[in-house]
């Protein structure tokens, strides 16, 4: 017999369900998510967003006890404003949306409620394990294979697995690995859905820890991203992302963990790692974006008063409108033509031009 930490209980996800068509991807969950949390970054009552969600007519289980991470204060039972929330309620429905809240399935970390059934916490290890060891380990992420038989070939031959049915969790299951774009996850390159994703693990495997009263330090942050199979998850490892995980984590810890939603504990933050700074405050409350200088591909997403903070972690800082349509190439034309000045007015002649290097760098 499994460990009991190991087995794979599916529980609820065994019933049916449905989300429009697989095309739309994880339109419905994002539109649940935006309005249980009333478009605010604030945990909320557990059933105060069941209640907000009750109208659309749709099931809630899964959402809640899959997707979402729990926690609980003072005998209530509350959902965790965390990167997937953030990014509900800031943007529209996107692809972008849809790849990030198919992670935070994978990942399986729920957190605790009331009247929680064993297994619940971390409820779908079975997916995490046919991301990881199916996917990412024998297939090498070519997923065309993936097909709901699949799934059920591998939960069926796995004894971890101990639910009595098998078909209704494959075909829902592959139902959402297409409606989230697995295809997409097979790349090597760095995408702004795999940066917010990896600051959705770290809020989760982080709140994780609290509910077990463990702390967590920066200094944990790569090891522990490591043990729960971030890169696995994710797509191809590549050196490029190797590289990312580093900057990503020290903007993670610059803001303050999921501190960083909180605008007083940022400001606060900002007074001590800034002390020379006398305002910070964002004019436009909307988030802006946190690009790295060594590499753009870098592009995290942040609250509006994390903005300081991202410059201190290595990372220039761009506006909203510039978030929104960012472009990479003009951003390094642009840098580059201003290294370039800074060198002209140091008395140091370049003899390429800003064109001439990006061709270079792109191996024209």
């Amino acid at each position: 017999m499994a460990d009991e930490a190991e087995i794979w209980r599916p529980g609820s996800f065994t019933k049916n369900f449905s989300w429009g068509r697989p095309s739309a991807g994880l339109s419905e969950l994002h539109e649940l998510v935006e309005l249980g949390f009333d478009g605010k970054m604030e945990d909320v009552p557990r059933e105060i967003f069941r209640q907000r969600v009750r109208p659309l007519g749709r099931p809630d289980y899964i959402p809640i006890n899959f997707f979402l991470f729990n926690r609980q204060e003072r005998g209530s039972d509350y959902l965790v404003a965390d990167e997937l929330v953030f990014q509900a309620v800031n943007w529209k429905h996107s692809a972008r949306f849809d790849k990030l809240a198919l992670f935070a399935f994978n990942l399986s970390i729920a957190g605790k409620w009331s009247r929680q059934q064993q297994g619940q916490r971390r409820p779908a290890l079975w997916a995490n394990a046919y991301v990881r060891e199916r996917i990412a380990r024998t297939l090498n992420w070519d997923t065309r294979v993936v097909s709901a038989d699949d799934i059920q070939r591998f939960v069926e031959s796995d004894r971890r697995y101990v639910a009595e049915t098998s078909r209704k969790l494959s075909t829902n299951y592959n139902y959402l690995l297409q409606g989230g774009r697995i295809k997409e996850f097979a790349t090597a390159r760095i995408e702004r859905w795999w940066v917010d994703c990896l600051f959705l693990a770290l809020d989760r495997i982080i709140e994780n820890r609290k509910i077990d009263k463990t702390e967590t330090l920066p200094s944990q942050y790569i090891t522990l991203l490591t043990q729960f199979g971030f890169i696995e998850l994710t797509g191809r490892r590549s050196l490029e992302k190797d590289l990312a995980v580093k900057h990503l984590v020290a903007l993670y810890d610059a803001c303050g963990a999921r501190g960083r939603f909180s605008d007083d504990a940022t400001k606060e933050r900002t007074k001590t790692l800034l002390p020379d700074v006398q305002n910070f405050a964002a004019n436009d409350p909307r988030p802006r974006g946190a690009v790295h200088i060594t590499n753009p591909r870098i592009l995290k997403s942040i609250p509006a008063v994390c903005a300081m903070l991202a410059r201190y972690a290595g990372f220039d800082d761009i506006g909203p409108d510039d978030l929104d349509e960012f472009d990479l190439e003009d951003f390094v034309r642009r840098k580059t033509r201003a290294a370039l000045e800074k060198l002209e007015e140091a008395g140091v002649i370049p003899n390429m031009s800003a064109e001439e290097l990006m061709k270079l760098t792109r191996g024209e």
